[in-house]
């Protein structure tokens, strides 16, 4: 996974991504966006500058980009709105399990991109299969579901970023078929979001 992240490091426009929370006074989850922006850069080769966040006196969505010379730029806009509960379908898009990008937050998010713009009417979020019909992330969500036996989240090996809110819930990995899906509770969320109870629309 090393060697072919470093070699497309190189990869002109690339820029690693870190979305956060900025709640008026600081970033709660920046020690953890923090240790994956780092490993990130290492895994591409890149130096990691020792950055912290600053922000507004109200909340706000703090997006951090850093390129492979080791400029970082931050940019400041308004939270996204809340919902009670998102609407869930499935991409028609699939990844591969073995796709070392999907393991660093990088500017190269065509297919995250694309489903995103693509949502049919009435849904607010699609979850991405791999090859073998396991559930992966949705287009900017980790994905978290309880068969009855507590909270569980797709293990990295079925193909899905190593997403904050992720590292901070530290619930066990089980593998989730598609087939499942109607069968658990179900949650996605993300550091700037957090946790969001989900509706499973088949």
């Amino acid at each position: 996974m090393e060697g072919a992240l470093r070699e497309g490091g190189g990869e002109p426009g690339l820029k690693l991504i870190e979305t956060v929370l900025w709640d008026g006074r600081a970033a709660p989850r920046w020690p953890l966006h923090r240790a994956r922006m780092r490993r990130s850069a290492e895994l591409l080769g890149w130096a990691c500058p020792d950055v912290a966040p600053s922000g507004p006196d109200h909340p706000a969505r703090l997006r951090l980009t850093l390129d492979r010379a080791g400029r970082v730029e931050w940019q400041v806009a308004p939270l996204p709105p809340t919902k009670a509960a998102w609407r869930v379908g499935l991409a028609e898009a699939r990844l591969r399990s073995d796709d070392p990008w999907l393991r660093v937050k990088t500017t190269r998010r065509a297919v995250y991109d694309a489903a995103r713009a693509g949502l049919p009417e009435g849904l607010d979020e699609v979850l991405f299969l791999n090859e073998r019909g396991e559930v992966c992330e949705g287009t900017i969500t980790t994905v978290f579901f309880d068969r009855g036996q507590g909270m569980r989240t797709p293990p990295l090996s079925s193909g899905l970023l190593p997403g904050v809110l992720r590292a901070e819930l530290s619930c066990p990995e089980e593998v989730l078929g598609a087939e499942d899906l109607g069968a658990v509770r179900l949650w996605v969320g993300n550091a700037l979001r957090g946790l969001i109870p989900a509706v499973w629309t088949g």
